[in-house]
């Protein structure tokens, strides 16, 4: 092995222990703040002297968080749900049958996330306002729907695309309906878009504050980062900045472990498509 290879490959070891540094760092800071009470929350160093769960005693034990988790967590899977089921039949009806329109349609549905949550949070508002939806998981559901389905429904039309049609002739030969075309042939060959599409969706609705922010004024119906966000004191010294690193973490975690769960998938998703043999 020459000298240039040795260098480039020490350059390339160097570079990834930098991103990795800079990517888990802050999650491992917020683990060992989380740790410490007292004083000690204030010092810089990288382990703490004595660990205590005290603050994830006083998350889970003081105010609505554990309400706040139930309801992020069935917000956010119904959004995956919702968007998983609309988004696959209408990618099979984009991809496969033929209509006037159908790119614009396509081009249409692309559009409507390149707008700012804050474009249409007011007419949103209103919206939601208009149905009676305030302070309810619905608000939240259908207003995040507005982000997470174009983006899967774009995702997946590309994905069904680039099956081969010969399957779906088949299928039809066998005398099968366009919908069991998609529950027994599609999605079978779909998961690794399918799991893909719908951590992104999870993620994204898990983490969404603005919406869940203006939407929801009841403690028991707010979702977790509202909650987090809420744990502030009135002034910098009554922060409890043990309890919100260790709601963070708490809220960080699940996520954490679903890509851990469905990397392999996450992988064959983000790539399928990619190359044309």
């Amino acid at each position: 092995m020459t000298a240039a290879k040795l260098v480039r490959g020490a350059l390339f070891y160097l570079l990834v222990a930098v991103i990795v540094f800079i990517s888990v760092f802050p999650f491992y800071y917020a683990i060992i703040t989380s740790l410490k009470t007292g004083t000690a929350l204030f010092g810089t160093d990288l382990w703490p002297k004595m660990a205590s769960f005290t603050n994830y005693v006083l998350v889970f034990s003081s105010g609505s968080f554990p309400r706040n988790l139930l309801n992020s967590l069935f917000i956010s899977a119904t959004v995956v749900v919702l968007s998983l089921l609309l988004g696959i039949t209408a990618a099979y009806a984009l991809a496969r049958v033929a209509f006037r329109g159908r790119k614009v349609i396509l081009f249409a549905i692309l559009s409507v996330s390149m707008f700012p949550q804050l474009a249409v949070l007011a007419g949103l508002f209103e919206l939601i306002r208009a149905t009676h939806l305030i302070n309810t998981p619905f608000a939240l559901i259908f207003s995040y729907m507005i982000f997470t389905l174009p983006f899967t429904v774009w995702v997946l039309t590309t994905f069904v695309r680039d099956l081969p049609i010969e399957i779906e002739e088949a299928a039809i030969v066998d005398g099968a309906t366009p919908w069991n075309i998609i529950i027994k042939v599609f999605m079978p060959l779909m998961w690794p878009a399918l799991v893909t599409t719908g951590l992104l969706a999870f993620i994204g609705a898990w983490n969404e504050f603005l919406f869940a922010l203006t939407f929801t004024s009841n403690n028991d119906e707010r979702t977790v980062p509202v909650a987090i966000a809420l744990l502030g004191g009135a002034s910098d010294f009554e922060i409890p900045w043990g309890q919100i690193m260790a709601a963070s973490v708490i809220v960080t975690v699940p996520l954490v472990v679903l890509v851990l769960i469905f990397q392999r998938k996450i992988i064959s998703g983000l790539t399928a498509g990619g190359v044309k043999g």
